[in-house]
């Protein structure tokens, strides 16, 4: 895989890891699309969680200015799914500390004595965005605690209608992947009857 990976090597990691999966798929919300996408899949392997996660990193240090504050940043995740591509981003800018924040009682919070410091440099890590609303929540942790956000990285950006944006932050990402959804009786693939399989997430 080269240095900053291609978007075709991306999706084709994806692809071959099962991550990335074509065919017919229904959401727990019951809408329907043609592709099914679950990182985490992928990020199982060694070989190809390295590749993903210093690809990454190389995006972060080819910013200004990321590289201006490294290695004196803090890569924070906003769930524990997002963990295996902090730490790999982490341990490639040889950041000063890696941690994530949970839901608790409907909010994003960090668990007791893990918190951000004020005039903390951070950079934000997930394995996708989609909505953007854990990251969103996110951001107004840090920086409610003082905290500057440098920038966003993501593996994979799977932008849903109406997905957050992140005005003045970089937004990084190895790949877009953007399925075709239906909603009930619009879906193609039904009439045409090719088998379902129904996705948890």
């Amino acid at each position: 895989m080269e240095l900053i990976p291609s978007e075709a090597s991306v999706l084709a990691v994806l692809e071959t890891t099962g991550a990335l999966r074509h065919g017919h798929f229904q959401h727990p919300g019951g809408t329907h699309s043609d592709l099914y996408l679950q990182v985490p899949l992928a990020m199982r392997h060694y070989t190809e969680s390295k590749a993903l996660s210093v690809g990454l990193s190389r995006l972060l240090r080819a910013d200004d200015e990321v590289r201006r504050f490294l290695p004196n940043v803090s890569v924070v995740t906003p769930a524990t799914g997002g963990l295996p591509v902090a730490y790999g981003i982490s341990e490639a800018l040889q950041a000063v500390q890696t941690y994530w924040a949970e839901k608790e009682g409907g909010r994003m919070a960090f668990r007791q004595f893990m918190e951000t410091h004020a005039g903390e440099r951070v950079i934000l890590v997930d394995d996708i965005l989609r909505t953007g609303n854990k990251l969103r929540q996110l951001k107004e942790l840090v920086e409610g605690a003082g905290a500057r956000v440098l920038a966003i990285a993501v593996l994979i950006h799977q932008p849903f209608e109406n997905a957050e944006s992140f005005p003045g932050i970089p937004l990084l990402k190895l790949a877009t992947v953007q399925p075709r959804y239906w909603h009930g009786k619009e879906c193609p693939l039904c009439a045409a009857k090719v088998p379902v399989t129904e996705v948890r997430v």
